[in-house]
């Protein structure tokens, strides 16, 4: 068959997969209740569809899909601060500083704990090699989309079912968020550690099934440059496209460094061109034609389809063959978040400290959604300021983890330095935030967990978080919610 055709047929049976998630979502109350993406229903649908289950899909349609993720995650990534105006640094930090502690000592303990796993447990019995343990934040932390920029990375370094497993770690990771995140909600509730909860509240149905009602509807993006000249969608789309092709030049810039480096993913450089772009416009007036929900629309379909076709390109043969290694590798990671959440968010968090920690939970375990959508549990009307200091926490975060560079650069750092040095340095990175936020007086030795009375309204919370970047693929933006919940596009 034609190329063209091939991939418009892929296209068209990608839909049917995408449109039966979500009348899976819409139907079925027990996926209500564990909030899972229509994206990612339908990516198994197709996976059970592939040739390691009914084998009903054709190889031209697989492969068209299998290149997918890799080339959406740079449209992802490169959309992130695009039409984002950031408030100054003293500012974030005085709101987003101890989250932003918080999240580098959650994440850099993925990669502590999983190196010494592997250092200490599955090298000796299994012969797994250190990269190894880089499945863990990039499927935790970065999510379905990080994963499938990793692919290459891992395959090039010799780990060959990197990408395989990096894509079930991902969605270990939601299910942990969902399911795992609703039980540290019901025991803080219990044990009165929550301020703002209000169980009669609870969430929306039509936030559950999906389909929002009249009465809830909202616009979803503005126009800012005339159809006569361009539409919108195009203009939005050329300057992505622009923020990519800078990341390309970038690219070639550090594939010529040295050739350990050829398979450098392209997402994290999509990313700082679109930052380039943002602060080149800006001073050339040419920013107040950007309009951020339409680059959400953008990352939210990219981010869609990339999930899909991730889950349903999944090697399962790959995937069998490690299958030892990746269930102890990920037992350690689950316990080392719910750790973090549990014992180490209210010794570093000055007030809220469950609010903010499960919603770090959230986004490190799951997508930056998931982490909105534990905080929506526990606060509803985004009283204590949480949603505003995760915001800003994750304009800093995500250049670096969760997506950005040093999840890029991790598994060449890890084959450079050796297993043993980098146990040293990512636990010397942790303890460095940790210093920070106890220099800073946010560490609270004996903490209190049981929580003050609740508070009134705060000019931080009300509304939303302003950019709140992310995470399983982890980032996302959220603002004012029309329906008062607050809307964010996630990275998986």
């Amino acid at each position: 068959m034609d190329p063209a055709k091939t991939f418009f047929l892929s296209f068209c049976i990608l839909c049917v997969f995408l449109l039966f998630g979500k009348l899976v979502r819409a139907r079925v109350r027990l996926i209500q209740n564990l909030f899972l993406p229509s994206s990612i229903l339908g990516g198994f649908a197709a996976l059970a569809c592939g040739p390691f289950g009914l084998d009903w899909l054709p190889a031209e349609v697989l492969t068209v899909w299998g290149k997918l993720p890799g080339i959406l995650i740079s449209v992802v990534f490169a959309t992130l601060f695009l039409g984002v105006a950031p408030p100054s640094p003293r500012k974030m930090w005085a709101l987003g500083g101890s989250q932003l502690c918080f999240g580098v000592v959650m994440g850099m303990g993925q990669y502590l704990v999983a190196l010494l796993v592997v250092a200490l447990v599955l090298g000796p019995v299994f012969g797994t090699p250190a990269i190894f343990a880089c499945i863990v934040e990039v499927g935790f932390s970065g999510g379905h989309g990080t994963a499938a920029g990793m692919e290459q990375v891992f395959a090039e370094m010799g780990l060959e079912a990197g990408g395989a497993l990096g894509q079930m770690s991902a969605t270990v990771g939601i299910l942990c968020a969902v399911t795992v995140g609703i039980v540290l909600v019901n025991l803080a509730i219990r044990k009165g550690y929550t301020t703002e909860l209000s169980e009669k509240k609870g969430i929306p149905p039509y936030k559950k099934t999906g389909l929002i009602p009249g009465e809830h509807r909202y616009s979803i993006s503005t126009a800012t440059v005339s159809p006569e000249a361009i539409e919108p969608l195009a203009f939005h789309l050329g300057i992505i496209g622009i923020a990519i092709l800078i990341g390309y030049v970038m690219l070639a810039g550090i594939q010529s460094v040295h050739p350990i480096l050829k398979s450098f993913p392209l997402f994290p450089l999509a990313m700082i061109g679109g930052l380039i772009v943002q602060a080149g416009a800006a001073p050339l007036n040419v920013a107040q034609y950007f309009d951020r929900d339409t680059f959400d629309r953008i990352l939210g379909l990219s981010l869609d389809v990339l999930v899909l076709t991730a889950i349903a390109s999944i090697r399962i043969d790959l995937f069998l063959e490690n299958l030892a290694p990746f269930l102890i590798i990920m037992s350690s990671g689950i316990l080392w978040v719910v750790a973090a959440t549990w014992f180490l968010a209210p010794r570093m968090f000055p007030d809220h400290w469950f609010e903010r920690g499960v919603t770090e939970f959230g986004m490190q375990t799951g997508v930056t959604a998931m982490g909105l959508l534990l905080l929506k549990l526990v606060d509803p009307e985004y009283k204590t300021g949480t949603a505003t200091a995760f915001g800003f926490k994750q304009m800093v975060y995500e250049p670096f983890m969760g997506g950005g560079l040093i999840t890029a650069l991790s598994p060449f750092l890890i084959v450079q330095l050796g297993i043993w040095p980098a146990i040293a340095t990512s636990a010397g990175i942790m303890v460095l935030f940790f210093f920070i936020a106890w220099q800073s007086g946010w560490v609270r030795w004996r903490p209190r967990r049981v929580a003050s009375e609740p508070v009134g309204h705060s000019g931080t919370g009300q509304g939303g978080t302003g950019h709140s970047g992310t995470g399983q693929d982890g980032t996302g933006h959220s603002g004012t919610d029309h329906s008062g919940a607050g809307h964010c596009s996630s990275l998986g």
